[in-house]
């Protein structure tokens, strides 16, 4: 019985591959599988993983003969998946020596559906430690109580998939598998959608990935269209959100999340190519007019008036044909 699978997309990334795949070997164990994505890689990747399937033990490769995106590379690897839990790493990160025999024992001992870590983030020489932000460690909680309050940071903020491990269980209910095709923001309708139904969670003290932050191939970095894919993330976060039970406690932090990246997109507007940028404010204008507008106007009145100004400015904005998400 393999014990964990360890999902791991790769694209174009010849340069950090070799520490990611050093890392993961610093983490083996006979009943640990890798699986390692290639998603139809056009430099060195594809040679570097081919080597690290003979040499890595638990390693499995498997090639894209299309580039699908870090959403579709991971589903790849979810269906491949043979482990009694599941995690992810990127394939330009890293972890500390040991760190995943620490990261299982930690969710068998809790026996909760997910765990959440704290990670550290690596942008050039500097590291910086992200905390979940949930005050609560190693007690097993209910996800839906992490999702509020609407006005602070919360666990369905810290949607980074590779920050803990998730059961069996969810693969099989359909909560680890990510919306196909997204090329950014792929985390936020997972993140929320685990929140929302899987049954028990638990964050620990456990530091063991490094987040390389300021790669020049990863979208963070890149202005083209495909940054433009967080707002059919976050429709799909409002659509879902408004279907729940308990919608209307859930949709004010929604959408003010919501309205928190399209602001934070337009106030580093000149990143983006001059059509992706006009693209940008028709997409985000015809965004907020989606939104529950009674909600939205609560969340505006809660902002701070420069950026509630700018998003109602916004909202007012003549939307042409063609600019929905």
């Amino acid at each position: 019985m393999v014990k964990l699978s360890v999902i791991v997309p790769f694209y174009n990334v010849q340069q950090y591959a070799p520490d990611t795949l050093r890392s993961l070997r610093a983490n083996a164990r006979e009943d640990f599988e890798f699986i390692l994505v290639d998603d139809c890689s056009t430099d060195g990747t594809p040679e570097i993983l081919a080597r690290a399937e003979r040499e890595l033990p638990g390693a499995v490769h498997v090639r894209h003969e299309q580039n699908g995106g870090l959403a579709t590379a991971r589903n790849t690897g979810i269906d491949k998946a043979r482990g009694e839990y599941v995690t992810f790493l990127d394939g330009d990160d890293w972890l500390a020596p040991g760190y995943y025999p620490q990261l299982v024992d930690a969710i068998e001992s809790l026996n909760c559906d997910f765990v959440r870590t704290d990670h550290v983030q690596c942008t050039a020489r500097a590291r910086v430690v992200h905390r979940v932000p949930v005050g609560r460690r190693n007690i097993v909680m209910n996800p839906r109580d992490a999702i509020l309050p609407a006005d602070r940071s919360t666990s369905v903020d810290y949607a980074y998939a590779w920050a803990g491990v998730y059961h069996r269980r969810l693969v099989d209910k359909g909560l680890v598998h990510f919306t196909d095709g997204l090329r950014t923001a792929e985390d936020r309708p997972w993140i929320w959608k685990l929140h929302r139904e899987a049954e028990s969670f638990a964050a620990v003290n456990l530091l063991g990935v490094f987040y390389r932050r300021g790669v020049a191939s990863s979208l963070t970095q890149i202005g083209d269209v495909r940054q433009l894919d967080f707002i059919r993330a976050f429709d799909q976060v409002i659509e879902e959100t408004a279907q729940d039970a308990d919608a209307k406690e859930l949709l004010p932090k929604a959408v003010r999340t919501y309205c928190a990246i399209i602001s934070h997109h337009l106030g580093s507007i000149e990143r983006f190519e001059p059509a992706v940028a006009k693209k940008l404010k028709s997409m985000s204008a015809a965004a907020l007019r989606r939104m529950p507008q009674d909600v939205l106007d609560e969340a505006l009145d809660s902002m701070d008036l420069q950026r509630a100004t700018k998003l109602r400015r916004l909202r007012r904005r003549p939307a042409p044909a063609g600019a929905a998400a």
